[in-house]
């Protein structure tokens, strides 16, 4: 029996792929579906003075510069009139939205922000700025931009410097044979709550993101109100679980191992020579442990 390190963790940086869904979303947002960018509408009394000097034989470019307004804002206002005969606004398509563009966006910035943020905290905001929606607008705004609020993963709090050990190991290891994993016994310790704040919470997040770390609730296993458990599995299946009543230190592990590793490797069909996996807790390196280890 051989021991190993940490286990392997997938680490993925979500910096790019945020910056990229940003900039679509923006680019959808205030560029529209044609891809014409609407500029600042004038006043009645603006575009019937671009009408009144039209029609007293002025051209486009002296108008312009007598208005100062663009010479292209000139040339649509004629050609409306032409068109339609008037210079008010005509009758548009659909329902004006709800939301503005700039408040649209700013949801969708405080939702890829902070993913957990929820949807009545952002009707709160929005209404703060005096525009008050339901909160299935502000969900429709979102899915817009591929943002849906999914359950948020639990995964253990891990610091930089556990990522970068589960890296080191995942890349000393990736050449390894599928029949080598075979002969691996992986064993850990976990808490499972029995009160307290376990209920669901969720997350705007895109697709495929679901276990980057902010869209996850990280977890650690020290706390009240719950139980302390012992388990090895392999490709095979599993093998013991076994209580752990009170603190764990290294004397207790190591009876644990002593009564239920070697029977569980043996109901698994590892044979004699397999690696037992575990991290690198301080009671898993223990002397009382380590001397455990030598002898087997």
């Amino acid at each position: 029996m051989t021991q190993k390190g940490p286990p392997v963790c997938n680490l993925i940086s979500v910096q790019i792929q945020l910056l990229r869904d940003g900039l679509r979303c923006w680019l959808r947002e205030y560029w529209g579906a044609n891809s014409i960018m609407k500029s600042k509408e004038h006043t009645r009394q603006v575009r019937n003075m671009v009408l009144e000097k039209f029609k007293a034989g002025l051209g486009y470019k002296k108008i312009s510069q007598a208005l100062n307004i663009s010479r292209s804002t000139v040339q649509s206002i004629i050609r409306k009139w032409k068109e339609y005969g008037t210079t008010v606004n005509l009758p548009r398509q659909g329902r004006p939205p709800k939301l503005t563009g700039r408040t649209r966006r700013s949801l969708i910035r405080e939702a890829a922000k902070r993913p957990m943020v929820t949807l009545d905290e952002m009707q709160r905001a929005t209404a703060q700025v005096g525009e008050t929606v339901h909160r299935t607008t502000i969900s429709r705004a979102l899915h817009k931009c591929d943002l849906y609020g999914r359950v948020a993963r639990r995964k253990p709090l891990l610091k930089e410097n556990h990522k970068k050990s589960r890296l080191q190991f995942a890349r000393s290891h990736v050449e390894d044979t599928a029949n080598m994993w075979k002969k691996v016994l992986w064993s850990d310790e976990t808490k499972i709550e029995l009160f307290g704040h376990n209920a669901k919470r969720y997350a705007w997040r895109r697709n495929n993101t679901a276990h980057h770390s902010e869209n996850t609730i990280p977890t650690v296993k020290y706390g009240g109100g719950s139980i302390m458990l012992w388990g090895c599995f392999s490709s095979a299946g599993t093998g013991k679980l076994v209580k752990v009543d009170g603190k764990m230190d290294g004397a207790k592990y190591r009876a644990i191992l002593e009564e239920n590793l070697l029977e569980s490797a043996k109901d698994l069909r590892l044979g004699r020579r397999f690696t037992f996996q575990q991290d690198n807790d301080p009671k898993h390196k223990a002397r009382a442990t380590m001397e455990w280890f030598k002898k087997k």
